[in-house]
Order: C-alpha cells, then sequence, then structure tokens
C-alpha cells in the first residue's frame, strides 16, 4: 500500500517518541530510525536523540559549563584562528552578533574538551565538526557529546601524528576495488592517492558540505554507524562519480582536483543506503589486510567488533583459511560475480548496521579489546599471505 510523504514522516515521529519513552531506552530503534530514509527529521528530535546514540546521559550534566582559561592555552590561538574563518559554517542571514556569540561558545568547547582530555590533540577541521552539535544543541549539551565523540569515533584523528588518519584513509581503496576495478586502476595509474578525501573524513563532511539541512543528516547516519562508516560514504561518492573519473585525463592532479570538488547535489539518501549496503557486504575487518599493509598500530577503529565477526573468527589461522576459500572462489567465478551479491533487505540491512553501532552505546565497560585482524595482519603478511 502506498503511504504519501506526511504520513511516513508522522509515523517516523510516532516509532522515534515510542523508542524514547520506553524503559529503558530503545536504542537499537532510534539507530534504526537515524539510518532510515530522512534520518532523525528535525533539530527537536535530534536533541533526544543524539544523546542516547552515544550514551550520554543528560540528567546529570552540570547546569553550567565550567569557564575556561583562554590564554595560557596551548591550542588557543589556532582554534581562534579557525573559528574565526568559520563564517559559512553558520546560517546565511544570522545576526552578527549571535553568530559572534556562537563562535565564542565554539572557542570554549573546544577548548574545554581538550583540557579534560590531555591525550587528545586538535586539529584542523575539528572545529567543523564541533559547531555541527553546537548548532543543533546548546552549548551545555554540545560539550557533553562533543567530548564522548572526541574519545570515541574521532579518537584517531586526535592522535599527536596523523598516522591512524592515514591508515583509516587506507581503507578506500580497497572499497572501490571490490566494487568497480575499472576506477579503482584509473585512480592507481593517475597515483591521485586518498588525500582528497582527508577533509571529508575528519570534519565529516561538513567542511566541504554548504547546505546544513545534508550535513546534519550524515551525522545522524554516522552517529549510528561504525566509526568507519564515513570512509565508506567516502567511497560510494567516488563510485557515483565514475563517468566523470575516467572521463578525466589520468593523471595526478587532474583527478585530485575533480574529486576534491564535491558535487552539492548528490543523492545523499541512496548514496547512505548504498553505503550501509557496502558495510554489510565488506565489513571493515574483510578490509584489513589491504589497509593494514603499512599501518600496524592498532587503532580505536578497531575496538568496534564488526557485528558478524565473532572473536573466533578473529584468530589468525581461521582467518586464514577462510581467505584461502574465499579466494578460490573468486577465482572461479565470473569477474561480476562479487559485485552481484545479493543484497540484504532494507529491514535487514537496518537492524544490522543499529546492531554494529551498538558498542558506543553500551559505554566504556563494553569497549573491550577485540583480537581483530589489525593486530596480526601486519605480522603476517610478510609470511602468510603472497
Amino acid at each position: 500500500m502506498w503511504i504519501d510523504g506526511d504520513s511516513r514522516r508522522k509515523r517516523k515521529v510516532a516509532e522515534i517518541s515510542q523508542a524514547l519513552n520506553v524503559t529503558p531506552v530503545d536504542v537499537a530503534a532510534l539507530r534504526r530510525m537515524a539510518i532510515s530514509e530522512g534520518g532523525l527529521l528535525t533539530d527537536e528530535i535530534r536533541c533526544k536523540v543524539w544523546p542516547r546514540l552515544l550514551n550520554v546521559p543528560t540528567d546529570t550534566l552540570p547546569e553550567k559549563p565550567e569557564e575556561i582559561e583562554r590564554e595560557n592555552n596551548k591550542d588557543y590561538n589556532q582554534v581562534l584562528l579557525d573559528v574565526q574563518r568559520s563564517l559559512k559554517r553558520f546560517p546565511p542571514g544570522m545576526p552578527d552578533k549571535q553568530r559572534q556569540g556562537l563562535q565564542e561558545e565554539l572557542i570554549d568547547i573546544i577548548l574545554r574538551v581538550l583540557g579534560r582530555n590531555t591525550q587528545l590533540h586538535y586539529y584542523q577541521g575539528y572545529h567543523d565538526i564541533v559547531v555541527t552539535f553546537l548548532l543543533v544543541l546548546d552549548e551545555r549539551l554540545a560539550t557533553a557529546l562533543v567530548e564522548k565523540l572526541s574519545t570515541h569515533h574521532l579518537r584517531d584523528f586526535m592522535d599527536p601524528t596523523m598516522d591512524n588518519t592515514k591508515h583509516i584513509l587506507n581503507y578506500l581503496m580497497p572499497i572501490i576495488e571490490r566494487i568497480n576495478p575499472e576506477v579503482h586502476d584509473f585512480m592507481q595509474q593517475a597515483e591521485v592517492g586518498t588525500i582528497f578525501a582527508l577533509s571529508w573524513l575528519i570534519t565529516w563532511f561538513g567542511h566541504v558540505l554548504s547546505d546544513f539541512r545534508h550535513v546534519v543528516r550524515l551525522y545522524d547516519f554516522f552517529l549510528a554507524c561504525h566509526p568507519l562508516m564515513p570512509i565508506y560514504f567516502a567511497a560510494v561518492i567516488v563510485l557515483y562519480r565514475e563517468d566523470e573519473v575516467l572521463d578525466c585525463e589520468c593523471d595526478m592532479a587532474s583527478v585530485h582536483h575533480l574529486l576534491s570538488q564535491i558535487p552539492q547535489d548528490l543523492p545523499y539518501e541512496t548514496l547512505i543506503s548504498r553505503a550501509g549496503d557496502l558495510f554489510v557486504q565488506f565489513p571493515p575487518s574483510e578490509l584489513a589486510r589491504e589497509a593494514a599493509q603499512q599501518y600496524s598500530q592498532q587503532t580505536a577503529a578497531s575496538t568496534f567488533k564488526d557485528f558478524d565477526l565473532v572473536s573466533e573468527q578473529q584468530r589468525p589461522d581461521s582467518v586464514l583459511r577462510r581467505r584461502l576459500r574465499e579466494k578460490q572462489v573468486l577465482e572461479g567465478a565470473a569477474a561480476g560475480a562479487m559485485v552481484a551479491t545479493a543484497q540484504p533487505t532494507v529491514a535487514r540491512r537496518f537492524v544490522r548496521l543499529a546492531v554494529m553501532g551498538l558498542t558506543v552505546a553500551l559505554g566504556a565497560a563494553a569497549l573491550t579489546l577485540v583480537n581483530t585482524a589489525l593486530e596480526w595482519v601486519p605480522k603476517l603478511d610478510l609470511h602468510l599471505f603472497p
């Protein structure tokens, strides 16, 4: 039976309200709502759901954030410069006084989170993520959510070096290769690398998208999913632009220029659905060998156990046997067999994507390190993988 858009919207609002009002809160349902078409619909709903997705209790937050000593803060000057350059991130037509007040709050949130977590290091682009939360939430709630996000999803970007960030970027090409080897080979021949996607990844696309509605829609999706989901979304953007890429001159400068100019009229819901499908088909554990060739250091993303990979399967011997079996199957299959793998139903995919993100919602006690491929693939690469 066909249901019009307004009816679907009302039904979704009712389902979100129901998930919020049960005891305990149905976080899995909220994740499904955030992932599914349209996301969380309004900023009013996001104020209620985003804290649940990050397991941030709102009833115990201080009434007023603590004051920040700016001048003696080592990050203040760089944060100030970045915030002053962030005018385009604020809604057009916002009164100057209101914008300037929000910029002051933005500086305080960043310095407050860094001050509480001295292991975190500021990076340029961090403010693009923080301002998104500030524009949706108030300063008090934004501070709490940004702090949780910074110690989980964004943790690898906030190391003293960019090694882990580069490692995460290394997942991009294996994803593309599995779906479109022609595009992958073209990009490899052009030696374009993955640096064009750096600002996409570390700002969750906040820096490169001009329409705030698209930004918060992506944040709904990313908050409900695995920390590596932004790199899957980056891959589907490249794959969506297949014709443009292959029509481009096959040199680094040309391909980099093309890909770094992200279109503003992307079919976001289609791409979100596609990114979810690719994660289900090719979870990070299946891409770890390629991504970990040059980086053996474990990343925060590896603390998120893939939804369909139990600990026993992560042992080197079982993984090796599984890889060898898969290789034999692939070698005997038609060229397009992998791409033609049957897709899960929409409902089942939403459930699986929601389940794989529950580690965050369960809190620190559930963040037990699992023996993932990232721990052992680099050590085995020279010996077991020809």
